[in-house]
């Protein structure tokens, strides 16, 4: 007979309100100023504007890391899905290809944490986002089969994604939005009446 567990042995490991709100506040604060600041940005600026002391922010992140990857699953998660939203509006397939990248592009620029670790991390099975993202290219791409040049797989259009991100990251400061003019030069190369066969590179997939 299974002996019950004592209420007070309960309480302790249940996690306590303010403790939950700490956390929120927390990682509230991380996503605001590593948007601003990118991953450079100093753990006691997070403290201080999330209204909590060192002690308890370690208690909850013990790394750094820790607190960037938390903050980066949840945006690259809310980030698919924002650029999902606005491609499924649009009726005609290359509408919402081309809506997406708009949309995916636009949050990318806003966001320097995400501009700093997508290079790093699009091919990290593990990240929520990413998958969302290239479930999302995925479903694009059938749809817009007969206007795609032959041969264009989910992982080129991802790749090209990480690309023009770099070129958001270059000239963002500098020349906003000059990465939508490359944004059509690329989605241009993209059509199907370029009928010249792509290369074909060691280990691609057909997808």
């Amino acid at each position: 007979m299974a002996v019950a567990e004592p209420e007070s042995t309960r309480r302790r490991r249940a996690p306590r309100a303010d403790a939950l709100r700490n956390q929120e506040a927390i990682v509230e604060a991380a996503t605001e100023v590593l948007a601003e600041q990118g991953t450079a940005v100093d753990v006691r600026e997070i403290a201080r504007r999330s209204g909590v002391g060192m002690g308890t922010l370690y208690r909850h992140f013990p790394k750094k890391e820790d607190l960037i990857r938390t903050v980066l699953r949840q945006d690259f998660s809310r980030w698919a899905e924002s650029a999902r939203q606005a491609a499924i509006g649009a009726e005609d397939p290359w509408a919402a290809l081309t809506d997406f990248y708009e949309q995916a592009l636009a949050g990318y620029a806003r966001h320097r944490v995400i501009v700093e670790n997508f290079a790093l991390t699009w091919s990290d099975p593990d990240l929520e986002g990413i998958r969302q993202l290239r479930l999302v290219i995925e479903e694009l791409r059938a749809g817009a089969t007969d206007l795609l040049r032959a041969g264009v797989t989910t992982e080129d259009l991802l790749l090209l994604l990480v690309s023009l991100g770099h070129a958001v990251q270059l000239t963002d400061q500098c020349h906003p939005l000059m990465w939508n003019r490359l944004l059509r030069i690329s989605l241009d190369g993209l059509r199907a009446d370029h009928g010249e066969p792509l290369p074909v590179t060691h280990g691609s997939r057909s997808r």
